[in-house]
């Protein structure tokens, strides 16, 4: 009797190459590439080859920046007007004139922070904010320098605040007769100076035409009928509080007096008109002759 043949048992064992599959599946940095990168790099490779036609970029570009002005000219976003609060009518016609605008336009064009920076650049202005508000409103809001003297220099009179920051050019001392004057170079740098220098001729104030600097180094209180004081380099406060305390106890500034120098405290010196030496001279002169008679 033929014997049948028996097939061989199949090896459950997988084949190396099955085997080798399965551990690279297994590996995170593998089933990464396959989930993420192939996908990526098929995404990237195809916009590259469209992008790398002129006419499809120039299309897209043409749809994102004709998509965009349609967002960025939205009513909502249109600024339509411009209000200065805080300004004089001088200044406000300085600030429309820096700041040149066509309304309506789009709140997204405006570099709010370039026209702060051109506004607060103006001689008047202390201080500047600028924002828009509902309604299509650019609201420009500044604190104006407020000028407390007038400065003689070489280019003429110019109005300046405490700080001695320049607020504006002075056509005539007449027009602004209110405001102390200050002279001589040097003079711009040492306004808050000047000004307690002037608070304290308070009671001679009627008298005091204005300050000059000398050799940007101090100041010489001139006053009216040609009388100065000339102050020293320090402590010039205390040099002429006294000055006007003599002046309140003997009329001394009352007196033919062309200077009192105040410049060595510890010697004052004054000198007199020439008027007045010529008749003291006289008066000598006849006292000496009525002596030796």
């Amino acid at each position: 009797m033929q014997q049948m043949s028996v097939p061989p048992k199949r090896d459950p064992a997988p084949t190396r190459l099955a085997y080798r599959m399965n551990r690279l599946w297994l590996t995170p940095v593998f089933r990464a590439l396959l989930r993420v990168g192939v996908p990526s790099f098929c995404v990237v490779f195809s916009a590259g080859w469209y992008f790398s036609d002129q006419d499809r970029r120039d299309a897209v570009n043409l749809a994102f920046v004709d998509m965009r002005r349609a967002v960025e000219e939205r009513p909502e976003f249109m600024v339509k007007l411009m209000a200065v609060d805080g300004a004089s009518v001088e200044v406000d016609q300085d600030i429309r004139e820096v700041v040149p605008l066509d309304f309506p336009i789009s709140s997204f064009d405006l570099d709010l922070e370039e026209m702060r920076e051109t506004v607060s650049g103006l001689d008047a202005v202390a201080r500047a904010d600028i924002r828009v508000k509902a309604g299509g409103i650019l609201q420009i809001s500044i604190v104006e320098r407020v000028p407390t003297v007038i400065w003689r220099s070489r280019h003429g009179l110019e109005l300046l605040d405490d700080e001695g920051h320049r607020v504006a050019p002075l056509a005539s001392r007449a027009d602004r007769p209110d405001l102390p004057i200050i002279a001589g170079e040097g003079g711009e740098d040492n306004v808050a100076e000047a000004m307690k220098l002037l608070q304290a001729a308070g009671p001679i104030s009627d008298r005091v035409r204005g300050l000059v600097r000398m050799g940007e180094r101090r100041w010489d209180v001139v006053l009216d009928r040609g009388q100065r004081i000339l102050l020293p380099e320090q402590g010039a406060l205390a040099a002429l509080n006294r000055v006007i305390a003599l002046s309140q106890a003997e009329e001394m500034l009352e007196r033919d007096l062309v200077i009192v120098d105040m410049r060595n405290a510890a010697r004052p010196t004054l000198r007199m008109a020439e008027e007045a030496v010529e008749e003291l001279r006289r008066i000598k002169t006849l006292e000496s002759g009525a002596t030796n008679r």
